[in-house]
Order: C-alpha cells, then sequence, then structure tokens
C-alpha cells in the first residue's frame, strides 16, 4: 500500500502540494502563537505582560487550531473525491476499507508532518515580529525578550498532524461508506448544523440582556456570528441546490447558453462545489462581523471621550489578528479547494471542447460559476453577519445599523469575489492548453 500511495502522489503532486501548503501556513500560525506561551513562560516577564501574551496565545490559539482543521479538511475532502475511481478499484482488487485508510491516512500525516517542520523557521521570525507589535503598541514591557520553545514546537506539529489525519480519516471515511450510511451521515451532518444554528441564535439574543458597558459585550454576538457561518456552512450543498433551483431562470437570462450549462453542471457537482461555499460562508460572515464590530466599538469609544484601556488594546489587536487569520485560512481553503476542483476538470473540459464548445464558452462556464459561488456564500455569510453586527450595534450604541457604512462588507466581498474568479479562470485556462483529444484521454 506505501508504494502505491508513493506511485500516486508522483502522478498528482499538485493535489498534495495543496495540502502541504495548508499544513505549512497552519503550522506557521499556530507556533507564531503558541511562541508566545513560551516568551510569558521565561524568567524576568512581568505580570501584566505575560498576560497579554498569554491570552492572545490561548485565543488566537483556539481560533488557529479550528481554521488549521477546516483548511485541511477541505482540501483533503475534495482529494478523496476525485480519487473515488481509484478507492473503487483498489476495492475491487481485494484492497479493505481499513488498508484504503492506512493508506490515506498516511500520505496526509507525511504531508502534514513535512509541512510542519518546514513552518519552524517561520514561525520563530512570526512570533518575533508578533512580539514587537505588542512592545510597539504598549501592551507588553520593551525588557522582555522572545522565546521560542517547546509548547510552540510541540503544539505546531501535533496539532497540525493530528488535524490532518483526522480530516484525512472523515474524509475516506465518508467516501468508503454504502449508500445507507452516506445518508445517515448526512443526517449527521444537518443535525449539527441545527444545533450550531441555534446556539449561535441564542447567542445573539444572549447581546440584548448585557449593558452597554460591560466587558464582555462583543463576545456574545461574535462568537454567535461564528457559529451562524459555520451551521450554514455545514449544509452547503442543500444551500447551493436551493439556490441554483430559485435563480436557474435569472442565470439563463443573463449569461445564455453559458448559464443553462452552468446550472445543470453545478447540480450535478453541488456536493464537490460544496468545499468551494464552505470558506466563502465563513470568510465572509466572520471577517464582515468581526470587522464590523470592532470598528463600531472604537468609535463608540472615540465618543465617550475616554483612552482606550489596555483591555481595550488587547481587544482590538486580537480581534484585528484572528480577522486577518480568517482571511488567509478562508482564502486558502478556498483557492485549494478552487485549484484541485478545477483542475480535476481538464478532461470534461475537453470533451465539451470536442462536443463543439470553444475554449471562451469553456472560460464562460467557469466564470459564471464562480460569480453563483460567490453571489451564494456571500448572502448566506452575510446574514450570518448581520445576525451579530445589529444586536451588537444596537446595545452598544442605542441605534440599530453602523455608522460605517458598505465599505468594509465592499472590501470583504471584493476579496471574496477575487479569490474565487481569479483561481478559477486561471486553473481552468491552463486546463484548456491541453489539446482536446490528449485531455480526453487522460485518467480521471
Amino acid at each position: 500500500m506505501l508504494g502505491l500511495a508513493v506511485r500516486s502522489v508522483r502522478q498528482r503532486p499538485g493535489r498534495f502540494l495543496a495540502t502541504l501548503l495548508s499544513a505549512f501556513l497552519g503550522a506557521t500560525i499556530i507556533m507564531t502563537f503558541n511562541s508566545m506561551h513560551d516568551t510569558a513562560a521565561a524568567n524576568g516577564v512581568d505580570k501584566a505582560s505575560a498576560d497579554t501574551l498569554t491570552t492572545a496565545a490561548s485565543v488566537v490559539g483556539g481560533y488557529g487550531t479550528l481554521l488549521v482543521f477546516f483548511a485541511i479538511a477541505s482540501t483533503l475532502t475534495v482529494n478523496v473525491r476525485q480519487r473515488i475511481d481509484e478507492i473503487n478499484l483498489l476495492r475491487q482488487t481485494g484492497a479493505t476499507p481499513a488498508q484504503i485508510k492506512r493508506m490515506v491516512v498516511g500520505e496526509a500525516v507525511a504531508v502534514s508532518l513535512v509541512g510542519a517542520l518546514l513552518a519552524i523557521g517561520p514561525a520563530a521570525l512570526g512570533g518575533a515580529v508578533l512580539l514587537d507589535v505588542f512592545k510597539d503598541s504598549g501592551q507588553v514591557a520593551d525588557s522582555v525578550d522572545f522565546s521560542f520553545g517547546p509548547i510552540a514546537l510541540m503544539s505546531g506539529i501535533d496539532i497540525t498532524v493530528l488535524a490532518a489525519a483526522g480530516a484525512a480519516f472523515l474524509a475516506v471515511r465518508r467516501a468508503t461508506k454504502a449508500a445507507g450510511a452516506q445518508r445517515q451521515a448526512g443526517r449527521a451532518r444537518q443535525f449539527a448544523s441545527w444545533a450550531a444554528l441555534v446556539v449561535g441564535g441564542l447567542a445573539v439574543c444572549s447581546t440584548f440582556a448585557m449593558n452597554a458597558t460591560d466587558a464582555a459585550l462583543m463576545a456574545a454576538p461574535a462568537y454567535g456570528a461564528i457559529l451562524l457561518s459555520v451551521g450554514f456552512a455545514l449544509v452547503s450543498t442543500s444551500l447551493l441546490r436551493t439556490v441554483l433551483g430559485r435563480a436557474e431562470p435569472l442565470v439563463t437570462a443573463l449569461a445564455g447558453v453559458s448559464g443553462y450549462l452552468t446550472v445543470r453542471n453545478m447540480r450535478q457537482r453541488a456536493s464537490q462545489l460544496s468545499g468551494v461555499l464552505m470558506p466563502l460562508i465563513l470568510f465572509t460572515g466572520m471577517a464582515t462581523a468581526t470587522l464590523y464590530m470592532q470598528s463600531v466599538e472604537n468609535d463608540a469609544i472615540k465618543a465617550s471621550g475616554l483612552t482606550k484601556s489596555m483591555e481595550d488594546k488587547n481587544l482590538e489587536t486580537l480581534n484585528f489578528t484572528v480577522v486577518g487569520i480568517i482571511v488567509v485560512f478562508a482564502c486558502i481553503m478556498l483557492i485549494n479547494s478552487l485549484y484541485a476542483a478545477t483542475s480535476y476538470r481538464v478532461r470534461e473540459f475537453g470533451q465539451q471542447r470536442l462536443a463543439g464548445a470553444t475554449p471562451s464558452q469553456v472560460l464562460a462556464t467557469v466564470a459564471v460559476e464562480g460569480v453563483v459561488l460567490t453571489v451564494t456564500g456571500v448572502f448566506f455569510g452575510t446574514l450570518a453577519a448581520l445576525a451579530g453586527i445589529l444586536p451588537f450595534t444596537a446595545v452598544r450604541t442605542d441605534g440599530l445599523l453602523p455608522d460605517q457604512g458598505l465599505g468594509i462588507w465592499i472590501t470583504v466581498v471584493a476579496i471574496a469575489a477575487a479569490a474565487t474568479l481569479v483561481t478559477s479562470l486561471a486553473t481552468a485556462r491552463r486546463g484548456l492548453r491541453v489539446p482536446a483529444v490528449e485531455a480526453v484521454s487522460l485518467a480521471a
């Protein structure tokens, strides 16, 4: 099985390159922030500095762990789905499901371990830069020296490898399940989605039970918006099918034949495209909610004439840092999923050209797909974000809508649209360079 896995990696290096990139960047972020634990535990660090460093490491480290799992899981899910024919062939030739799981999980562990080891150097540099940021803002004393120790090193390697192994196991388990078992897994995902939506809704509603000056006012709506985003993301396949059913007349009217073909194609590939829709929803919901709420908080403090306390500065730094992590990882998840999904369609593009489609028509179909995915992801992500923004604004400022306008939202949408369209079109254009006859002869 190991030899077969090595040959599989050689045939499809791009697939594992995407996993390597996710593991590398994930380990870098985890090690960078967990190095603050090592720094805080060093001798001679005052209590205020240690508290700031520990809080940053704990909060961002928790978000980082969750996002690492989502990023690697998104990439591996797409990869395993693309290997379904290979997996079925292995089973027909005598391989057991346990052997196939060991092969796929072993590949993921090996790739993630390499990514984690490569991340040690950049993480050490990133940790030193992060400490300087805390020093420049006055949150950490200038006398504190940077330390990159066993907490950062072991947490980065352990979390990355465990996340890769768990994500690979879940992905290959779904691929090798029978139809009845897959339906049961779908019901479990739907239950988890409803649970996230209910808990997120309760968290958002609890905002109205707080006072405008409470230190934890932002926590409830922020976590509520995140949970709502997760709830929508978990049922992204069903959401996409629903949107396609409602939007088919509009898409066909605007895009003509390309729109008609796009809707039909996306309905058939809804489960695969959900891997792209998930990071879109998470990115839009989390980034929009956090940025707007922090901006409302900053304006409220300025309007009151007060000076930001150390806790306010820490919270602002953490919020913007978390948003930065979300932006990076959501874009990684999105680009990896789109690259893997689109590069796998070289054979499909060849068949379309042999059937009479021109390269321009193929690119137009891919572009329409990207627009539909972007609009769907932005819509549900914005719903989740508004559920957190509106209660927070109402309690903090006695108004309903934030005064910042649409600038932040437009920026978030622009990033999401650019990542989706540029990646999908660039990958499709590269696939169209393969001659049609040669592309059709490629193994699916």
